[in-house]
C-alpha cells in the first residue's frame, strides 16, 4: 500500500496524537460554526473552543512529534521500529463485521463528543452552575439575584461578557477562590466590591446608554413608622435623570456624571469605597476641576499610594442586582401592598425587631420570627391574638420570607454588609460626595441640597393636610429632630447599628 507520510510517522504514538488534533480541531470548527450562528455570544463558548479545545490539540501535535522523534532515534540505534498493526482483509466476512462496526462506533464518538461538548459549555454558562453547582457559596448571592430587576439576564453576561480574552481573565483572577472554596477558607461574607470587574461600558451599557438618558422621573415612597398606630406617610420625588441625547442635547440632572461627554474620576482611600477625599471631573470643553474634602486631607504625594478611578456606572449602581434590603424598607413595601395589616398594633416595630435578631442558622430564624411575632400579641394586645389570628399568621408568613430573602446567617450575610451606593436613606451614597465638604481650589462645592438630584413635589403624613408643589416643597422629618437632619447624613441614624 502506498504511504504519503515518511515511515518515522506510522508509529502507535503518531497515530494516537493524529487522532486526538483530528477529534480536537473537528470540535473546534464545530463550535466555531455554532458561535457564528448563535444570536449572541456566549462567554463559554470562548473559554471551550479557543482555550480547551486548542490546549488539547496542541497535546495531540506533541504526541506526533515525540512518535516521530522515537522513530527516528530508534532507527538511529538500530534497532525494529515502524507501525505493526493487524492485517484487515474485508473480504473476511469477520474482518469486515469488525471494520464496520469499528467505523461506526467511531462516528458515534465524534457525534457524541460534539454533542457533549456544546451541553458541557451550555450548563457552564447557565445560572444554576454559577449559583449551585460552582459556587456554592454564593447561595446569598444567587437568591438576591433571583429576585432582582436582573433575574432574566444571565450571570456570565455580566460578570463576564462576550468573548474568551474576560472569561480566561475572570478566572485567573479567581483562582484562588477555587481553592479557597475546597479547603473551606474563603471569607464570611464574600467581600465586595469585586476587583477588576469588567468596565460597565462593556456590560451594563449594551442595554443601559446613558448617551439616551434624560428628562425626569416620578417616584413616590410610602412609610410607616415604627409606633403603636403604624402612622402612614408619603413622600413624591421629582428624579432628575439627566444624562444626555443626541436630539435634546446634554442634560444636568443625576447621570450628568455618566454623560460620555463628561469624565469623573476619583480617589477612594477603603476597600468599599465609601471614603472619598479627592475627585476631578473634565466637560466636553476639556477644563479640568478638582474638589478635595475639607475633613480628610490627602497631599498630592499620599495620593499616588491609591489607585484612580473614572466613575462608571457601577459607583452608584453598585448593587444592581445582587441586592439585600433594609428591613424598614422591605416591611414598608408590603404593607404598602396590604400583605400585612397595617391594623396590627406596633407591627412594623415588631416586624423590624424580628428581623435584625440575630439568630445562628437560617431555620432557628424562621422559628423565632414566629415566635418573637406571636408572643407579642398574645402578650401585649391579647385581644388582637385571637381576633386578628389570621392576619398575624400573614405577617408572620410575609416577615419569614422577606428574611430568607436578604438574611443568611450562615454567610454572616445581611443588608448591613453590603453598602448599596443608590440613594442616601440606609447608606452614605450620595453624599460621599455630595457632602458640602469637597471643595475645589476656587472654592466651588459640591453641593448637598436636596434639589440638586431631585425635588419633593408632595409630602402628607397620615392625620396632616396634603403639602403640594409642582416647584417644590421643604421636606419635614417625620420625627422632630430639628435641623439636625439638614447637617448629618441619613444613615447616621438608619444604618441599622
Amino acid at each position: 500500500m502506498r504511504r504519503f507520510f515518511p515511515e518515522s510517522f506510522y508509529n502507535i504514538l503518531t497515530l494516537i496524537g493524529a487522532a486526538i488534533a483530528t477529534v480536537s480541531f473537528g470540535l473546534i470548527l464545530f463550535l466555531m460554526v455554532l458561535d457564528l450562528v448563535a444570536d449572541q455570544q456566549k462567554p463559554y463558548m470562548g473559554i471551550i473552543a479557543f482555550v480547551i479545545l486548542p490546549s488539547v490539540l496542541i497535546l495531540g501535535v506533541l504526541l506526533i512529534v515525540v512518535g516521530i522523534l522515537r522513530e527516528h532515534r530508534q532507527d538511529r540505534a538500530g534497532k525494529p521500529h515502524g507501525l505493526r498493526l493487524p492485517q484487515i482483509d474485508l473480504n473476511n466476512p469477520h474482518h469486515r463485521a469488525a471494520s464496520t462496526f469499528f467505523l461506526v462506533g467511531a462516528v458515534l464518538l465524534l457525534a457524541f463528543s460534539a454533542f457533549g461538548s456544546f451541553k458541557a459549555y451550555e450548563y457552564t454558562d447557565s445560572d444554576e452552575f454559577c449559583g449551585t453547582l460552582c459556587h456554592g457559596v454564593m447561595d446569598p448571592e444567587y437568591t438576591a439575584y433571583q429576585f432582582s430587576p436582573h433575574a432574566r439576564v444571565g450571570c456570565v453576561q455580566c460578570h463576564i461578557g462576550p468573548g474568551a480574552g474576560w472569561f480566561v481573565r475572570s478566572k485567573l483572577s479567581g483562582a484562588y477562590q477555587v481553592y479557597a472554596t475546597v479547603f473551606n477558607k474563603y471569607p464570611r461574607p464574600i467581600p465586595t466590591p469585586i476587583e477588576n470587574l469588567r468596565p460597565a461600558q462593556e456590560t451594563c451599557e449594551q442595554c443601559h446608554w446613558p448617551k439616551h438618558f434624560f428628562s425626569e422621573k416620578l417616584r413616590r415612597h410610602t412609610y410607616y413608622l415604627s409606633d403603636e398606630e403604624n402612622t402612614h406617610w408619603m413622600l413624591e420625588l421629582l428624579m432628575k435623570i439627566g444624562g444626555g441625547n443626541i436630539e435634546a442635547g446634554p442634560t444636568s440632572g443625576i447621570h450628568w456624571h455618566m454623560n460620555i461627554a463628561n469624565e469623573v474620576t476619583y480617589v477612594p482611600t477603603d476597600s468599599a469605597r465609601q471614603i472619598i477625599p479627592w475627585i476631578g471631573t473634565r466637560t466636553a470643553e476639556g477644563k479640568e476641576v478638582i474638589y478635595r474634602s475639607t475633613e480628610i486631607p490627602l497631599s498630592d504625594e499620599k495620593l499616588k499610594d491609591y489607585q484612580m478611578r473614572r466613575m462608571d456606572c457601577i459607583d452608584c449602581h453598585n448593587r444592581p442586582t445582587h441586592i439585600y434590603h433594609p428591613p424598614a424598607r422591605s416591611v414598608n413595601h408590603v404593607m404598602s401592598l396590604g400583605w400585612i395589616d397595617t391594623g396590627l398594633p406596633s407591627v412594623k416595630g415588631i416586624a423590624v425587631q424580628a428581623l435584625e435578631a440575630q439568630y445562628s442558622s437560617k431555620q432557628a430564624a424562621l422559628d423565632s420570627i414566629r415566635s418573637i411575632i406571636q408572643n407579642f400579641y398574645t402578650t401585649n394586645h391579647p385581644e388582637v391574638a385571637v381576633k386578628k389570628k389570621a392576619q398575624i399568621e400573614q405577617t408572620v408568613t410575609e416577615v419569614q420570607k422577606i428574611y430568607s430573602r436578604n438574611y443568611f446567617p450562615e454567610m454572616i450575610v445581611s443588608w448591613k454588609k453590603f453598602t448599596d451606593n443608590i440613594g442616601h436613606l440606609y447608606y452614605p451614597g450620595c453624599f460621599r460626595c455630595h457632602d458640602g465638604k469637597h471643595v475645589s481650589d476656587d472654592g466651588k462645592v459640591l453641593s448637598r441640597d436636596c434639589n440638586v438630584c431631585h425635588t419633593i413635589l408632595a409630602q402628607q403624613f397620615e392625620k396632616d393636610k396634603l403639602r403640594l408643589s409642582l416647584g417644590g416643597i421643604d421636606y419635614h422629618h417625620p420625627v422632630d429632630i430639628g435641623d439636625a437632619w439638614k447637617e448629618m447624613n441619613c444613615s447616621d441614624c438608619h444604618n441599622g447599628q
